[in-house]
């Protein structure tokens, strides 16, 4: 009986432990399915809002514009609403916004909608993210940072796809946003049951309403310009080229007024005083890039070139899923147990997926699914030893007092970096197709002999089909065609090897910027050793820290708890 007694608050715990684990990886689903569903959904969502591709693309800016406002606001909102809560809301808050989009097709309301969706998604990562490394600690942050990374990462760059394609061509558009509704409920209902650990509110900061403002008049301006730069030819329009202005004289302003606020403003300096935090921060531009790049690049190739259709496109990156979460918990497993360094993986990582796009710069229009299958599967290897490492690198020495501020910072440069991974791509690849139909173009001419002997059996073949009067016209037109789609496979394979080469030239930069960094906390430290004044604040920081980091893994001892004790030690 007193074994009984024994295990049943333990086990009560580790159960309440993992429906808390499981609600908050269930509500990042629900941000995975809202955040591509424009991806393959584009064609038919305007079909049916009878929208301009213009007048569409705000579907795509306010959502985006919205989740790096809500990224760097969470922190603020984590400091004055109890997490657990704070998730709820927010998981319920984006099913509403996505059963909303169910029964109307008026832009102006999706859009807002729209808008809803990108705060809430903002909010629940962050916040889901902070409460995970409150609640548990250090030594097990490995696996459950990957089980976070399965709904955050994993989800919305292979599993979403496939679920979308397959959704818009045996039912409809509007299905992917009714999946999102159970995914939420069920979210907030496993949160609703889970005890989260009560832990030590942080230092609550004011809230910098000059500093919001600010920043989201530059989130919206820069949204719209990486969404739109391509389209419009970048600064030869006017609207791009003011948004660009407008955008930056804001950001400007906002960083001089943060620096000016005294520690009270939206933006938390003390995060920039952690050599691991500001490495991995410049390091998120570049995996942001990676991945935002190669999830834009692969099923745009599938759809564009290789004419999939929605659902094979989005089964195309499925296996890499798998892979992808193979890696994640191999390298959870490595760190947790074998007690490897983060870091060490990092360099791995980036050889898998330089490979991997080197090896996707060969495909042509002959390619298919096999062809293209262990390049993708190595992409997603790689990918799982490297976010998984940046995510350990960059929040493991932040306190409980930063730690919100540093991982909303975070994904807001991921973000950025696969707006600019995305906008660079899309201007590669319309730019190299112009100049590749011009150096065709310039040799493929009928006095050529593999030319004119093209267009007779092409023509040949026609008329005996039918085509007797068009058969010469139709044989041009179809070369032309021929010409025009390799020009686009070959601007395709240009892009997979700039991804590639994207870490060529990325490596040596983030290389010199740890060894910068590095220099300059060691002589900070000098600095302070050698003032008695500073060194004495030094250390007793350190002993605030070091106490503050035991309570943040600290488990809260209830009275349950007392008794179990009790009974062991009389048996």
């Amino acid at each position: 009986m007193t074994a009984l007694i024994t295990l049943s608050p333990t086990r009560d715990r580790s159960a309440a432990g993992a429906l808390l684990v499981a609600g908050i990886v269930l509500a990042t689903l629900t941000d995975a399915l809202a955040s591509t569903v424009l991806s393959l959904g584009r064609g038919y969502i305007i079909g049916d809002t009878h929208a301009t591709p213009d007048e569409f693309a705000w579907l795509d800016i306010g959502y985006t514009a919205m989740k790096l406002i809500g990224f760097l606001a969470a922190s603020t909102l984590i400091q004055r609403v109890d997490s657990r809560l704070l998730i709820i809301a927010s998981t319920l808050a984006m099913g509403a916004a996505c059963g909303m989009t169910l029964v109307t097709t008026r832009l102006d309301l999706l859009i807002a909608l729209r808008i809803m969706q990108g705060s809430s998604g903002a909010i629940l990562l962050v916040a889901g993210q902070t409460m995970i490394f409150h609640a548990y600690p250090r030594p097990q942050q490995p696996i459950l940072q990957a089980l976070f990374a399965m709904g955050s990462v994993v989800a919305p760059a292979t599993i979403a796809p496939a679920l979308q394609g397959w959704l818009i061509d045996s039912r409809s558009w509007t299905w992917i946003f009714f999946s999102v509704i159970p995914l939420a409920l069920a979210a907030a209902g496993l949160l609703m049951v889970a005890d989260s650990p009560k832990a030590s509110r942080p230092v609550r900061r004011p809230v910098d309403w000059i500093g919001l403002s600010l920043i989201s008049v530059s989130a919206f301006c820069f949204t719209y310009v990486l969404n739109q730069g391509s389209r419009w030819d970048w600064f030869g329009e006017p609207g791009i080229l003011w948004s660009t202005v407008i955008g930056t004289a804001a950001l400007l302003v906002f960083l001089g007024q943060q620096l000016l606020a005294g520690g009270e403003g939206l933006l938390d300096f003390t995060l920039f005083k952690c050599q691991d935090f500001c490495f991995a921060f410049v390091v998120s531009y570049v995996a942001g890039a990676a991945l935002f790049g190669s999830a834009f690049l692969i099923p745009s190739f599938a759809v564009s070139v290789l004419a999939f259709r929605p659902t094979d496109a989005g089964l195309l990156l499925l296996p890499s899923g798998a892979s992808f979460v193979a890696t994640l918990l191999a390298a959870a497993f490595l760190m947790q147990v074998r007690r490897v360094p983060p870091a060490a993986t990092v360099p791995l990582g980036i050889l898998m997926i330089m490979v991997a796009m080197w090896m996707l710069s060969g495909s042509t229009r002959e390619s298919g699914a096999h062809d293209m299958m262990s390049a993708i599967l190595l992409r997603g290897l790689g990918l799982g030893f490297l976010f998984l490492s940046i995510n350990l690198i960059a929040f493991g020495d932040l306190n409980r007092n930063n730690r919100a501020a540093g991982i909303g910072l975070f994904n807001t440069g991921r973000l950025l970096g696969g707006l600019i991974g995305v906008a660079g791509l899309e201007t590669l690849i319309e730019h190299n197709i112009v100049g590749n139909l011009t150096v065709l173009g310039a040799n493929v001419t009928s006095s050529a002999p593999a030319v004119g002997e093209r267009l007779t059996t092409t023509a040949a073949m026609l008329a005996a089909r039918g085509l007797d009067t068009m058969a010469g016209p139709a044989a041009i037109t179809l070369l032309d065609r021929a010409v025009i789609g390799q020009s686009t496979v070959i601007a395709f394979d240009t892009a997979f090897n700039a991804i590639a080469l994207l870490f060529v030239f990325a490596a040596p930069m983030l290389v010199s910027v740890k060894i910068v960094l590095h220099r300059y906390m060691h002589a900070a430290q000098l600095s302070h050793a050698q003032d008695p004044q500073l060194a004495a604040i030094a250390n007793s920081d350190d002993g605030d820290r070091t106490a503050h980091n035991l309570d943040t893994y600290r488990i809260p001892f209830r009275h349950e708890d007392a008794f179990a004790l009790a009974d062991r030690s009389v048996a």
